[in-house]
């Protein structure tokens, strides 16, 4: 599953394109009672109903692929008959006309799904004629297969704020009725996953809308797939292995971590510079994570301890680098490198700086050791030392300066007229 394929679903989430055929589903209260069913054909729903509904389809393929949408694999023996996959299997065939599998889908659901609260399970039935494609992605008039599929949207219903309104009947302020309202998917899934633009039924596209808490139990008892961590997920727990690992060495606080960030931001760009690998994620592997540990600086000893705590984690199932990223640790760095350079900067002008006032200092000494050497001591421009002469005045020896009239002389540092 790509975002490619996800988006080649959402795009047919619009009012002229949708096929959606059915749309069945259940509220169920905090007491985890089911208190009303939905069944409707979902092209004769009325436009408002239409839009809202087809908003909540449009929201469970939402965020990021490998955070917020994950693919799930079945398990073999969820394969077998009388598995989780199987029931699916059979709830699709069905296209949601069998009352009896959607009631024990929706007690399935109430069992393994841990929500406090109320809340809706929406479910959709719907068969995309999957047009052939040319190399340059152009249509053509021909299918390639029919990929039916169920898309479930599991919703919080939550009671509105207290308030105050406008209470027409009466005419006046006052306390607004509190109702119930549906709110966007917290979780969902649609199976069969669609995996380079065909059904793929040993797998299934999983939704979270938090990140943090995407609800592992319902993926396992639910659904009856291995849990797998979101992005957010590995991200926390990798920075958890390195903070604690470095934690005794540290002197500029996340100076490694922030390093490290770059090190694996450096992997990511050389990813991208390859445009046949670009589909293709670049795993931090057991291997590879010494090498970025080793561009980081980080101590032999302490790389050993990371890795050792890594491979624990991740095991056989290492994350790709991209999810490992803290965007807020790589700023920080550019941020923390930047000051560094200006200071320095800093340094090297204050050092230019002190340089230049001892060469004033030597040069004003040498200035006055040649004043006491020389009862006269004369500053011209080359041009008008070409025209001092030495003349006899009144039994003396004179040095004569021709003046124009707007020129001025300063004896002394003292400007004096002439």
């Amino acid at each position: 599953m790509t975002k490619k394929d996800v988006l080649e679903l959402k795009r047919r989430f619009k009012k002229n394109e949708c096929t959606f055929t059915r749309l069945s589903g259940c509220y169920v209260n905090g007491e985890k009672e089911i208190v009303l069913n939905i069944g409707e054909t979902f092209l004769n729903l009325e436009e408002e109903e239409f839009y809202k509904y087809l908003e909540i389809a449009k929201k469970t393929l939402s965020g990021t692929v490998g955070n917020n949408l994950l693919e799930l694999n079945f398990p073999l023996t969820e394969e077998a008959p009388g598995g989780k996959q199987q029931f699916l299997m059979g709830l699709r065939e069905s296209a949601l006309k069998n009352d009896a599998l959607l009631e024990s889908f929706y007690h399935h659901v109430i069992d393994t799904y841990d929500y406090a609260g109320n809340y809706l399970i929406l479910i959709f039935h719907d068969a995309y004629d999957v047009m052939a494609k040319t190399s340059d992605n152009n249509k053509l008039e021909e299918s390639e297969e029919v990929y039916e599929y169920l898309l479930c949207a599991i919703c919080p219903v939550t009671l509105s704020k207290p308030g105050l309104g406008y209470l027409e009947a009466e005419n006046r302020i006052g306390p607004r009725i509190r109702d119930w309202v549906v709110g966007i998917p917290e979780n969902g899934f649609v199976f069969p996953s669609f995996s380079d633009r065909s059904s793929d039924i040993h797998s299934i596209i999983y939704y979270t809308k938090n990140a943090k808490e995407p609800h592992p139990e319902f993926m396992e008892f639910g659904l009856g797939c291995d849990p797998k961590p979101t992005a957010t997920e590995q991200k926390e727990t990798f920075k958890s292995i390195i903070t604690h690992a470095i934690a005794p060495i540290e002197q500029e606080e996340g100076h490694y971590f922030m390093e490290i960030q770059e090190s694996l931001n450096s992997l990511v760009e050389e990813q991208e510079a390859f445009e046949n690998n670009q589909n293709e994620p670049l795993l931090l592997t057991n291997n590879n994570i010494q090498e970025v540990l080793a561009e980081s600086g980080i101590p032999e000893e302490i790389t050993s301890e990371i890795k050792r705590s890594y491979t624990e984690e991740f095991g056989d199932t290492p994350p790709a680098v991209e999810h490992l990223l803290d965007t807020k640790a790589l700023a920080a760095n550019v941020h923390r490198k930047r000051e560094k350079e200006l200071t320095a900067q800093v340094q090297v002008l204050q050092q230019k700086l002190e340089e230049t006032q001892q060469d004033m200092e030597q040069n004003t000494a040498a200035l006055e050791e040649l004043s006491e050497d020389y009862t006269i001591i004369l500053n011209v421009s080359p041009q008008k030392a070409g025209q001092i002469s030495s003349q006899i005045i009144n039994g003396k020896r004179c040095l004569v300066i021709p003046m124009e009239e707007n020129e001025h002389a300063t004896v002394n540092g003292v400007d004096t007229p002439l």
